[in-house]
Parts: C-alpha cells; sequence; structure tokens
C-alpha cells in the first residue's frame, strides 16, 4: 500500500512526510480493511488571519476494492489537524469493518425472531407449518420499457421506505461514500427537514434542503429538478 503526501497550493516539508508514514499505521489501517490500494494525504492552507486556529486542513483518501473513504480536519497546525483526521479516519474504518463483520453472521436472528424483522417473510403457525394468506385481488401490471403502470396508472417505477436518524452533513456525506452512490437521501439534524447531498465534479458535493411551505403546494415547479449546478 502505498502513502502520498501532497500539498494544495503549500509546501510540505519532509519532516512531515515522515510524521505521515509514522501516524498512518499501516498494519492497523489493513487489519481494518485489507482491500486498501493506497492513501492519499492532501495538505492545504488557509491565509485568512481570521481562521487561524483552522489555518491548516489535511484531508486522508483512502482508496480500495470497496467505497472510498475520506476523513478531513482543520486545526492551527498541519501536525493537530492530521491528527484529527487519523482518528476520525480510524473510526470510519472501524464502523465499516463492524458491518461487514455484522454481516457475516453475528447478531444472527433465531427462527422465531424473523418475522419480527424480516419484512414479507413467511409466518408460520403452531405445529410449523407456513401460515397461508388469501392473495389480495391482483391489479393488472402494463411494462413501458423500464416503467409499470398499474391499473390505469399512476406510473408506478418503485418505492421504498427507510427508517432514518437525523444526521449531520458529514455523517451523510461518509454514509454516500460506503454506499458508493452519486446521492444520499438524510435528515438533516440541525432543520429536521429531509436533504440531499450529491457528487458534481472531483471531490466536490452539493446539498439540496427542502423546506415545507403549505402555501407553495399549488405552485409549479418545487423541488423535483435535477440534481446539478
Amino acid at each position: 500500500m502505498d502513502i502520498v503526501v501532497k500539498g494544495r497550493k503549500t509546501e510540505v516539508p519532509e519532516r512531515f512526510r515522515k510524521h505521515v508514514a509514522e501516524k498512518l499505521k499501516l498494519e492497523k489501517i489493513q487489519k481494518l480493511d485489507g482491500k486498501v490500494i493506497s492513501l492519499d494525504v492532501e495538505v492545504s492552507k488557509e491565509h485568512n488571519p481570521r481562521q487561524a486556529d483552522r489555518s491548516d486542513r489535511v484531508e486522508i483518501t483512502l482508496l480500495s476494492r470497496g467505497p472510498v473513504i475520506r476523513a478531513e480536519a482543520a486545526a492551527g497546525d498541519p501536525y493537530a489537524a492530521l491528527d484529527l483526521a487519523t482518528a476520525k479516519l480510524e473510526a470510519r474504518l472501524r464502523k465499516q469493518h463492524d458491518k461487514r463483520h455484522t454481516r457475516r453472521g453475528n447478531g444472527r436472528l433465531s427462527a422465531a425472531e424473523v418475522a419480527d424483522v424480516v419484512p414479507g417473510v413467511a409466518q408460520l403457525n403452531g405445529t410449523g407449518e407456513p401460515i397461508i394468506e388469501e392473495a389480495p385481488e391482483s391489479i393488472p401490471t402494463t411494462r413501458i420499457g423500464s416503467l409499470e403502470v398499474q391499473g390505469e396508472g399512476p406510473l408506478v417505477v418503485r418505492e421504498k421506505t427507510h427508517v432514518a436518524a437525523p444526521m449531520t452533513l458529514d455523517q451523510a456525506l461518509y454514509e454516500m461514500e460506503l454506499v458508493g452512490h452519486d446521492f444520499y437521501l438524510f435528515v438533516d439534524s440541525e432543520t429536521k427537514e429531509p436533504s440531499v447531498v450529491y457528487r458534481r465534479h472531483a471531490y466536490d458535493y452539493g446539498v439540496i434542503h427542502l423546506r415545507t411551505d403549505p402555501l407553495a403546494g399549488s405552485e409549479a415547479g418545487g423541488a423535483g429538478g435535477a440534481l446539478g449546478g
């Protein structure tokens, strides 16, 4: 695994490069993610005197055969920023590692618990035989390309409902990177309103916030535009 240290509009001293190699414990990282290919460490500096306490920013990007994981932090000097970013990276790696470990067998459910947790699973009666429910009256479905029309409409593509706890923008970006999608829908923990983060160009991201306005219900347009700009 390679560690690439680069500066954005600033010089990176050799002493700091050596400190990066010592700080980012390769054995520990590979233990949490054995598919790691490389680590990119980018250092940048803010020359605004008003932001002296956050003048140095360090962004760590972990490239692997899985999802890309990023962690960044800012502090009064690059060494402190590196410590903060490294702690974030390790926490995210540990979280991803625990998710993989759980999927491989930990937290398995008993047969009696499956019906309460897994939607749509067959339920058993007292003798262990499946309970057969009468099928609801079927609605004719017509397929038009990649779309489905139930009955005479409306068009139904696919519908999902997820239970989600409110989170910060930083958490939403992290979750988007973990699932490897170009956008991520979440509930903003500050506004309690639905929001979407999406990838724009390179490492740039955009965010769309939806604000409930009862008077806007009859107006054309609304928030249904494309993710862009």
